[in-house]
């Protein structure tokens, strides 16, 4: 069939039904969670992390690469540093950046209750002072989940950080359908469909997307 004409299984209605379905089966919040997720939104904080099934598949594909050393770009609350701290060895590191000191303290407080206070370091600033510092090639995971607009500047330093197949991993890689249709003056949505355009087409990676909450974009380092 020709582009224009294929079929788009769990499109619409019917992909929105079986995420909901896959939610139900298989990412179950423990209580640490449930109360992390609750109290930011207590305490107004944007509420942007990653699903719970988006929390479980980082955790799973953690664990399959024998991860050991990941960077964060985005704590917010350390939602998604508990989800990935739990699925690292004891003598594993988890770098996670916030450049908002409200929110890291928060994620702070929730890894110390998760007994991940020496696995997870969350590091204060803007992402694009921090990365330039770290190490070149050193790194098994990147997971970038802070502003859109950084997108295209973190591929490239995912790309000197990451060892050979490491992993880049991207969430809101739909944005929440604006990759699909944006204009100009939507800087998140243009910089997203570059971010794209530069992954799908760099020989640093073999890339895809997983349709997993607003998209999972995932990238092997050659």
């Amino acid at each position: 069939m020709s582009g224009g004409s294929q079929r788009r299984d769990g499109a619409g209605p019917a992909r929105d039904a079986l995420e909901e379905w896959a939610e139900e089966r298989y990412a179950h919040e423990d209580e640490l969670l449930s109360e992390l997720r609750a109290e930011m939104e207590r305490l107004d904080f944007p509420l942007i992390q990653v699903p719970a099934r988006t929390g479980l598949l980082l955790h799973v594909l953690l664990r399959a690469v024998g991860a050991r050393r990941v960077i964060e770009v985005g704590t917010l609350g350390g939602y998604s540093a508990i989800w990935m701290g739990r699925a690292l060895p004891a003598d594993g590191r988890l770098l996670t950046l916030e450049k908002e000191p409200k929110h890291a303290a928060l994620a702070r407080s929730f890894l110390a209750r998760a007994g991940l206070e020496g696995v997870v370091e969350v590091r204060e600033g803007p992402a694009s002072q921090l990365l330039p510092a770290l190490e070149s090639g050193a790194w098994d995971v990147v997971f970038l989940d802070a502003d859109k607009e950084g997108y295209p500047d973190y591929l490239a330093e995912a790309s000197r950080l990451l060892r050979p197949g490491g992993l880049l991993l991207a969430d809101n890689a739909y944005l929440h359908g604006r990759v699909l249709s944006w204009t100009p003056d939507d800087r998140a949505a243009v910089e997203v469909d570059r971010f794209h355009t530069l992954l799908a087409s760099s020989p640093d990676f073999t890339a895809t997307v997983v349709p997993t909450g607003d998209g999972v974009a995932i990238g092997v380092r050659s």
